[in-house]
């Protein structure tokens, strides 16, 4: 396996899961299709996957989950690490995203310097 295959994998990945974040905040979050769909029928499953997403934008879950696998990931060596920096990526980019930046901003940084750190 080539060393840059992991590096050229992330890179196609980060900009297809920003695009499928932006998607969910503009598709399914502002959509004013959904918001009167779930203002009249609370019932429906939609709402309910929306309500729960709602209620972890505003406790600021995925900020705080990303912040915490990044500090984590800075300070663990070798691959465990980097691992734990993807999945601060993963979960810090959709909070960028839905509305919890101030946040996540300091997760992705951590995480992407924790990618780019030379291993010893």
């Amino acid at each position: 396996m080539s060393q840059r295959l992991p590096l050229i994998a992330l890179l196609l990945f980060v900009p297809l899961w920003l695009a499928a974040s932006y998607g969910v905040r503009y598709g399914f979050m502002e959509d004013p299709q959904w918001v009167g769909i779930c203002s009249a029928q609370v019932q429906v499953w939609e709402c309910q996957v929306r309500s729960t997403l709602g209620l972890t934008i505003h406790f600021r879950i995925l900020a705080w989950l990303a912040l915490g696998l990044a500090l984590v990931g800075t300070f663990v060596a070798h691959r465990a690490g980097r691992w734990l920096a993807v999945l601060a990526l993963v979960a810090g980019i959709p909070a960028l995203v839905l509305y919890t930046a101030s946040i996540a901003v300091f997760a992705v940084v951590l995480a992407g310097l924790r990618l780019v750190r030379r291993a010893r």
